[in-house]
């Protein structure tokens, strides 16, 4: 099988766990753990090959990807560190609204430090290195500069990975541009592989299937990386508490009350770094109308998080483009994303994912 050639826009904790996570399993193809599929049609996650990366922070521009990923504010857990001189310089991208003002009063070893050099051209250099795939990682709220990107990839016939809650593959107006250009789109907002939304999701449908009215709930996150110090801009958060409350709420035959479920990050406390802490309270009745609670606590390494899922969606698109499938993938949008255009449930969306791996589906 040939490579897949990705092209990454912001070179965050995420991607550097994605691309410890590939090279780690590169070398030992023995070791399967954490993956869903190590094969998926054809592809080991060895044959993801980087061959563009864009960021605006200065310690990253303009730097070998090797050293970028390892450079601040990134402070995610390094689990593989044999990472190879990547033929790549991270690219100046558009800052537009990608770095909240409040960034700049905080310590610079865990905020953007913006480079003073002019944007690259996005377009030429997605051509020229013969980019596939380009996933975006920008931080929550860059919702110009996540549509920046997205044009851009229709304008290179390069598929787009949306893993940021800004509404591009679950709006019709963006999907009908993909799907008009033939170009294939994964997204919104990438779901973890056992994170706080997907473990709420699992813990709602057992209320339902059990027959437990769901009265009220809250999710609470917080951690120490970059993502919870720059959520701390609440004006950020609107697509963010939407994504994760939606993603929910499609679990209920009846959803809840705006009053009666809460879902969004409440803090940034430095010292946990990558660690993701979430606080999940469930508050029900069941048989006779007796009251029925349950509390849950999650710790997670953020970033490393979402790669188990990640290096699915990009061979399933790497899948379309063999094929020549273009807009919205929408099995692997359900299973990998928290605001797919369309909600199924989990089991059903592992279920059509595999049976697009198959053929079996064309999306």
């Amino acid at each position: 099988m040939s490579k897949i050639n990705i092209a990454i826009a912001g070179v965050g904790n995420c991607a550097s766990a994605l691309l410890q996570g590939v090279e780690m399993y590169k070398a030992s193809p023995e070791n399967h753990i954490g993956l869903i599929n190590y094969n998926l049609g054809g592809y080991t996650p060895g044959d993801v090959n980087i061959v563009a990366a864009f960021d605006v922070d200065r310690r990253k521009v303009g730097k070998p990807l090797k050293e970028a990923v390892l450079a601040k504010p990134n402070c995610t857990f390094l689990f593989y560190d044999k990472l190879p001189d990547y033929p790549v310089k991270v690219h100046m991208g558009p800052v537009m609204d990608g770095v909240s003002e409040h960034m700049a009063d905080y310590d610079r070893d865990k905020s953007f430090v913006v480079a003073d050099q002019p944007p690259c051209d996005v377009v030429k250099v997605l051509k020229e290195s013969r980019a596939e795939i380009l996933i975006n990682y920008l931080p929550v709220g860059s919702e110009n500069a996540a549509k920046f990107y997205a044009e851009a990839c229709l304008e290179a016939n390069v598929g787009f990975i949306n893993a940021m809650p800004v509404f591009i593959a679950s709006d019709e107006a963006w999907a009908r541009k993909f799907r008009e250009k033939n170009v294939p789109l994964i997204g919104d907002d990438v779901k973890s592989q056992v994170g706080a939304t997907i473990v709420h999701r699992t813990l709602t449908k057992l209320f339902e299937n059990r027959g437990v009215i769901l009265d009220r709930t809250y999710q609470l996150n917080f951690g120490g990386n970059t993502d919870f110090l720059n959520m701390l801009n609440r004006s950020r958060l609107k697509s963010k508490k939407k994504s994760k409350t939606q993603a929910v709420q499609s679990e209920l035959k009846t959803a809840l009350e705006d009053n009666n479920i809460h879902i969004g990050p409440s803090d940034y406390i430095p010292w946990l770094n990558d660690n993701k802490i979430c606080f999940i309270r469930m508050e029900g009745r069941g048989f006779g109308n007796v009251p029925l609670t349950l509390d849950i606590k999650l710790s997670v390494e953020d970033a490393p998080n979402s790669g188990g899922v990640m290096i699915d969606a990009i061979r399933c698109m790497k899948l379309a483009l063999d094929r020549g499938i273009g807009g919205v993938l929408n099995s692997i949008s359900a299973f990998t994303m928290k605001s797919p255009p369309v909600q199924y449930t989990d089991t059903e969306a592992k279920k059509m994912v595999e049976e697009f791996i198959d053929g079996r589906r064309e999306r």
